[in-house]
């Protein structure tokens, strides 16, 4: 089995791939960060009695967001996050 690098790699594929290096920890540079950030907003405002209902409150504010592509588009809309929507 041949190792290809990350840059060969992409390099074979004729532009149809990017890479973008980011330094270690820069979360606002990162879009998950934008929708973890949102997650925490909606469950924040909602009581929170244990770890259950926690988890059960996160997967509901995922959940919606997966219904909502305009919003999942918002958080690459975002100023410091738009290298990724590219």
């Amino acid at each position: 089995m041949v190792k290809r690098s990350p840059n060969n790699y992409v390099a074979s594929l004729d532009v149809q791939l990017k890479l973008f290096y980011l330094p270690p920890y820069l979360p606002h540079l990162n879009p998950d960060e934008q929708i973890w950030a949102h997650v925490k907003r909606q469950v924040s405002r909602r009581l929170v009695r244990n770890s259950d209902d926690m988890k059960k409150l996160a997967l509901g504010a995922l959940r919606r967001i997966q219904k909502l592509p305009e919003l999942v588009k918002s958080f690459f809309r975002q100023p410091e996050c738009q290298y990724a929507a590219e």
